[in-house]
C-alpha cells in the first residue's frame, strides 16, 4: 500500500488490507472491533483455521478448517471470535512502529480471554494499561449490579519506548477539590486509568446514527496522549470514524478500514469537505463489478 496519503477510508475485508501495509509504518492503533455476546452453551470444542474451504461458517461469514479438540461449554462464537482476531492482531502488532502504541476496546465479557491473546502476540511485558471507561446511561439490572463499563487494553511494541505525551492530556476536575487545595483545583488532576465519560448522547450534535459510536472525548485522549503531530493513526474497525475525528482535529493522518458499507456512508457524510480519500478495497470493487 502507498501510504503518502493524509486521511483514507477503505471499503473492504481488513485483514488482506492489513497484509498490505508496511512493517512499522503506523504510529497508533485504536480497535473497537464487534463483541461476542452469544450464549453459553455446551458443544464441540475446535481448532479453527482460516480455509476458502473450509468445513464450517464462523464469525463474519469467513470459512474455517476444523479439527475436534473435545467437547466443553463455552460461548456460542468463542473459538470463532478468537479466531477471527489473532491474525488481524499479529498484523497490527507487525505494522505497529517500534514506539507505537495499540488501544484494544472490548466489553467484559470478553477481556480476559483476548488479554492472554494480545500477552502471547505483544508480550506480556509490553502491556501498560487496562483502562475502564465507565459511564451511567441505559436500564438497571434488578439481578445484578448493571454493567456499565467497558474495557480498554493498552499494549506498546516496545515498553523502553513509547510515545505518551503526558502535557498534553486534557485535565479533569478533581473529585473533591476542597482536599486538594485551589491551586491544584483549578489546575485540575490526569486522568487516571478509569476514565468517567458518558457515552454518545442520542440527541446530541456528535451522533451520527450509528449503533456503536464511541464518543470524541474518548478517541481525543487516546490520540493527543499516544500519537504526535503528522503521525498515522489506524483503525480497522472502524465504524463511524470516531478515530479519524480526533486524528483530524489534533493534525495525525490516519487511515480507516470497515467491511460494511453503511459505515463507510456514515464516514462519508461525517468527513464531508474535509479532504478525506474513500476507497474501496480490490475485493470489494471486484465483487461490484
Amino acid at each position: 500500500m502507498d501510504m503518502g496519503f493524509k486521511a483514507r477510508v477503505v471499503l473492504g475485508d481488513n485483514l488482506p488490507i492489513l497484509r498490505s501495509i508496511p512493517d512499522s509504518s503506523v504510529n497508533l492503533i485504536y480497535i473497537d472491533p464487534p463483541f461476542n455476546t452469544g450464549k453459553k452453551q455446551a458443544r464441540t470444542r475446535l481448532r479453527t483455521v482460516r480455509s476458502k474451504n473450509g468445513d464450517r461458517k464462523g464469525f463474519q461469514g469467513q470459512r474455517y478448517a476444523t479439527t475436534v479438540l473435545g467437547s466443553r461449554a463455552f460461548s456460542d462464537q468463542f473459538d470463532d471470535y478468537l479466531a477471527f482476531l489473532e491474525p488481524r492482531l499479529r498484523e497490527a502488532h507487525r505494522v505497529l512502529a517500534a514506539d507505537g502504541s495499540l488501544y484494544f476496546h472490548v466489553d467484559y465479557r470478553e477481556v480476559h480471554y483476548c488479554k492472554i491473546l494480545l500477552d502471547e502476540i505483544f508480550g506480556r511485558e509490553n502491556f501498560l494499561n487496562e483502562i475502564i471507561w465507565a459511564y451511567d446511561y441505559g436500564g438497571r439490572a434488578k439481578d445484578r449490579w448493571p454493567a456499565k463499563h467497558d474495557n480498554i487494553l493498552l499494549y506498546v511494541k516496545d515498553n523502553k519506548r513509547y510515545t505518551f505525551n503526558v502535557g498534553d492530556i486534557e485535565r479533569i476536575p478533581y473529585m473533591a477539590p476542597g482536599l486538594v487545595g485551589e491551586e491544584k483545583a483549578a489546575r485540575g488532576k490526569l486522568p487516571t486509568d478509569t476514565w468517567w465519560h458518558t457515552i454518545v448522547s442520542p440527541t446530541g450534535k456528535e451522533k451520527t446514527g450509528y449503533p456503536t459510536q464511541k464518543p470524541l472525548g474518548i478517541l481525543r485522549r487516546i490520540v493527543a496522549a499516544s500519537s504526535n503531530q503528522g503521525d498515522l493513526v489506524l483503525d480497522f474497525f472502524a465504524g463511524s470514524g470516531t478515530t479519524g475525528a480526533a486524528a483530524l482535529e489534533l493534525g495525525r493522518r490516519f487511515l480507516l478500514v470497515d467491511n460494511n458499507e453503511e459505515a463507510v456512508n456514515v464516514m462519508k457524510e461525517r468527513f464531508q469537505g474535509q479532504g478525506v480519500e474513500f476507497l474501496a478495497s480490490p475485493e470489494i470493487a471486484k465483487e461490484s463489478s
